[in-house]
């Protein structure tokens, strides 16, 4: 009896013959990274953010730069400059890996806790000591903090992994740095910040996985200290009151709130106009700066001030989409922690200027007047494109079929060849 052999017969000729076979284990085969575009969705978001901004600010600080200063385009002018600047530092983030971060943690922590002791002894502006006067310029240290405190919550939390749930060594060593950063915040005084600091803490190690028991004991154990700097600190305590009988200090602590209200309800649906906004006309004095949102809702209306949230969203949605997708677990831990800043902050501005939270001196990320805020907001969009970089599927299908044996083929066929 003649034993049949088989023999693979291919409908092409094999013009590679030393290519290796095609293999059929159900294994994941490895591939190198490939090439990946950047978000052009959270690149679209912040342009148009910055856009609004920038013409909100000119419009709400025209008059405002023409009293101080004698040019109507002052404020303007250097937003613009800080926007350029700013370009330049989101293209470097964007563009150079971010594990250099993980390596110049504890340097870049030490040295944020050092500027953070040494502007206690700076000048006072407007009652508080937060930045450093350099000439025509200032930089506020709290903005290199949250930078330091993100990194060190990724480096810590994916390096302690499997211990984040054991309470003196995931979540003892966090609370305590962030308890650091938000004391030395506190003596400036720098409510605002300190309260996104840990905040962010707190969602970091919730995302981590630490015990709600702990975060729970801390949320407690912070309420005294609160509860403490509001009734012991009188111009914090007439805030307070301020807050839900706004109309009894609209000459005093209130007064931007109220003229925020004004100006908000003024606007309507679709608002008065691009430069029609009757509050910057002297009335509001930072609606360029921590109260632009009236200005936005008083010239933009209902329409502009739901587009600039939305805007957030969309940030916030290709953020955790970044973190989701990040390449290590230190990406995905810096990315959410950066996610978090911006929510945090865009939504106690927002809260301010609607009358819905007590009044804080905080800027809105990419439309507010500023330096080191909006430099630092534009570093920390780049890393979100850093890390959330990723391939097109044909690429990446490309990629699979160059490393598994070249263009695509039809399989071989198996037939029965039997000698006569």
């Amino acid at each position: 009896m003649v034993t049949p052999r088989l023999q693979s017969i291919s409908d092409e000729p094999d013009t590679e013959p030393h290519r290796a076979p095609v293999t059929t284990s159900t294994q994941t085969p490895i591939v190198a990274p490939v090439e990946r575009s950047f978000d052009i969705v959270l690149i679209a978001a912040v342009l148009l953010l910055l856009v609004i901004g920038t013409v909100e600010v000119f419009s709400a600080s025209a008059v405002l730069g023409f009293k101080r200063h004698g040019d109507s385009m002052y404020f303007v002018k250097r937003q613009m400059m800080w926007i350029v600047l700013g370009s330049g530092v989101l293209w470097f983030s964007a563009n150079t890996g971010y594990q250099w971060l993980r390596r110049w943690t504890y340097p870049l922590l030490a040295v944020t806790l050092l500027l953070l002791v040494a502007v206690l002894f700076s000048r006072p502006v407007n009652g508080a000591k937060r930045w450093f006067l350099l000439g025509p310029m200032s930089f506020q240290p709290v903005e290199i903090a949250k930078l330091a405190l993100v990194g060190y919550l990724a480096y810590s939390l994916s390096k302690k992994a499997d211990k984040v749930k054991q309470f003196t060594i995931g979540f003892v060593p966090h609370i305590l740095v962030c308890a650091v950063m938000m004391g030395l915040l506190l003596m400036q005084p720098d409510l605002g910040s300190s309260v996104i600091l840990g905040t962010t803490t707190l969602i970091l190690l919730f995302v981590a996985g630490a015990k709600l028991s702990y975060l729970l004991l801390a949320v407690l154990a912070a309420a005294p200290v609160a509860y403490m700097l509001i009734v012991g600190t009188p111009w914090r305590m007439q805030r307070f009151l301020a807050f839900f009988n706004p109309e009894a200090y609209s000459l005093g602590v209130a007064y931007q709130s109220v003229q925020a209200s004004i100006a908000i309800g003024s606007g309507g649906f679709t608002g008065l106009g691009l430069g029609e906004g009757r509050q910057q006309l002297g009335y509001m004095l930072e609606g360029h700066n921590d109260y632009i949102m009236a200005s936005v809702g008083e010239e933009l209306g209902f329409v502009g001030f739901a587009l600039v949230i939305a805007l957030f969203a969309v940030i916030v949605w290709r953020g955790i989409r970044a973190a989701v997708g990040a390449r290590d677990i230190f990406g995905s831990y810096v990315a959410f922690g950066i996610t978090v800043t911006f929510a945090i902050q865009a939504l106690i501005n927002t809260g301010v200027v609607l009358g819905a939270l007590p009044a804080k001196g905080l800027t809105l990320p990419f439309v507010s007047y500023g330096g080191s805020s909006l430099l630092m907001a534009m570093f920390f969009a780049g890393l979100l494109l850093n890390i959330g970089r990723r391939a097109p599927a044909r690429s990446r299908r490309r990629e699979l079929v160059n490393r598994v044996g070249g263009a695509r083929r039809r399989r071989p066929k198996a037939v029965i060849v039997v000698p006569r």
